[in-house]
């Protein structure tokens, strides 16, 4: 049985992954089925009422491997903003639509490259735009 966590995306996220989504650049990418399912099951909320401990696109998040205790930051961003530096994550990778909306003390599956999974737990939103009043992104 698969158990997910409640999820939380801005009106602002939600109406700009609407729109990526119905681009001819995201029509055969892979994960968009994935992001429409996280859309569909999100609470919506206006950017001011978002939490500040919950990922939002153009989050910068501090992570932890359950397993190893190691952490590694990355940023949630659109596939434009994906440059393959190893610090970003485009919002259509399975692990990037599966990010959206989580927040800090939240644990996701992170596919490893080499095959198999890990425990990953939210440690921390270091920057969310929201909170810093920053929409214009």
């Amino acid at each position: 049985m698969d158990i997910r966590p409640n999820i939380t995306i801005s009106s602002l996220d939600a109406e700009r992954l609407e729109a990526l989504l119905g681009s001819p650049a995201a029509a055969n990418a892979p994960g968009c089925e994935e992001l429409e399912v996280e859309l569909g099951r999100a609470e919506i909320v206006s950017p001011s009422d978002m939490p500040p401990s919950v990922v939002s696109m153009n989050s910068t998040v501090r992570f932890k491997e359950v397993s190893t205790d190691r952490e590694f930051c990355m940023t949630l961003v659109y596939p434009r903003d994906a440059d393959g530096q190893g610090d970003k994550i485009s919002i259509l990778a399975p692990v990037g639509s599966a990010l959206l909306g989580l927040s800090q003390g939240d644990t996701i599956e992170w596919p490893k490259p080499s095959g198999g999974v890990l425990q990953v737990r939210i440690e921390e939103v270091i920057y969310q735009p929201e909170r810093a009043g920053e929409l214009h992104r």
